[in-house]
């Protein structure tokens, strides 16, 4: 199998290996695109050293199945499948179907690649317990949105988003819009605060109102859009400690709920009065990955076209082009996309 992968900042390799031999219940898969995530992006940049090298990354992917295990009996041989989380499978978060907090999640594979998930392989093998079925006639660069479309929908159902709702997303990343889709998808009304221009234009273009934080202060903006009620739930989907501010600013007076969804690194600060969480009854939501009900959900949503993420891929680049995908993804404003056997 040919797949590539991080040797050290800013430089990548495209290697070849054996295909693992199937067990009982895996299957072999024939990639048809994978997305690169912030998570290997910002390896790339130097900024998540602690992953070690030489780190196979590649987990927003799908593909199609072309062989199976002995024992494979709900999939079969052509389904399009995306790429989930791959745990144990026996200890209590993955009997939970939490399977991101499990501790060989994420580990490094046999022969000594980091974050050994051969996403950006032209084929690769994984149990039929982390796979998801998806419309074959879905587009590739996509389907491959599964992964992170489910991180989204889980932080949704943390902090419990209704119809007729005020939502603030902070941030018109990729990420920040998956966020604002799904809260349109739920019901509410959507306000995504940016300040750069590209995004911004995308996230109008999306038909989201949106608040540019550049040229206005957004919490003053907020408030004003939300006849001073402020916001029933804001999602901080950049990590920075002043977005992160402005957010808690512009929670409703009581049982506002503020949903941190991004990571960055270095790490941003939360400052905070435990006295305004007590007395104002705020809810500080912290979410991570998906559970495979929740991959179950984005794999749906996909595939019938309740969510639209067309705009989301920026560009398409082959596997062998790995390190200018890299650059392109650290460049860029929304998803590069690794396409294999001419997609």
């Amino acid at each position: 199998m040919t797949f590539s992968c991080l040797v050290k900042k800013g430089q990548c390799e495209i290697r070849k290996r054996p295909i693992p031999v199937l067990k009982d219940y895996d299957v072999l898969i024939k990639m048809k695109a994978c997305n690169i995530c912030t998570v290997d992006y910002q390896q790339f940049m130097g900024l998540r050293e602690h992953q070690g090298y030489p780190m196979a990354g590649g987990h927003e992917g799908c593909g199609e199945i072309i062989a199976i295990g002995s024992k494979v009996k709900d999939f079969q041989i052509g389904d399009l499948v995306a790429l989930g989380y791959q745990g144990c499978g026996h200890c209590l978060e993955c009997r939970h179907g939490n399977v991101s907090a499990c501790e060989s999640f994420r580990q490094e594979s046999e022969d000594g690649y980091k974050f050994g998930e051969f996403g950006f392989a032209e084929y690769t093998v994984k149990s039929v317990d982390g796979l998801y079925k998806l419309n074959p006639d879905l587009d590739p660069s996509q389907a491959a949105f599964t992964e992170p479309l489910a991180t989204v929908i889980s932080g949704m159902k943390k902090v419990h988003v209704k119809p007729f709702e005020t939502v603030v997303v902070i941030g018109a990343g990729p990420m920040g819009l998956l966020n604002a889709l799904v809260a349109r998808a739920y019901g509410a009304r959507v306000i995504v605060s940016e300040l750069l221009d590209a995004k911004l234009e995308t996230a109008r273009q999306m038909g989201f109102l949106v608040v540019d934080s550049k040229m206005e202060d957004p919490v003053q903006r907020v408030m004003e859009i939300t006849d001073d009620d402020g916001a029933d739930v804001v999602i901080g989907a950049v990590a920075n400690s002043k977005a992160y501010e402005q957010g808690i600013s512009m929670l409703k007076k009581s049982q506002g709920r503020f949903l941190v969804f991004a990571a960055g690194h270095p790490e941003p600060e939360l400052h905070i009065s435990a006295n305004d969480i007590h007395y104002k009854e705020m809810e500080i939501v912290g979410t991570y990955g998906g559970t495979n009900e929740d991959f179950e959900d984005a794999a749906k949503a996909l595939s019938t076209g309740m969510i639209d993420i067309s705009a989301l891929v920026e560009a398409r680049y082959p596997l062998k082009d790995m390190q200018k995908a890299y650059q392109a993804a650290v460049d860029g404003n929304y998803r590069i996309s690794i396409v294999f056997h001419d997609e």
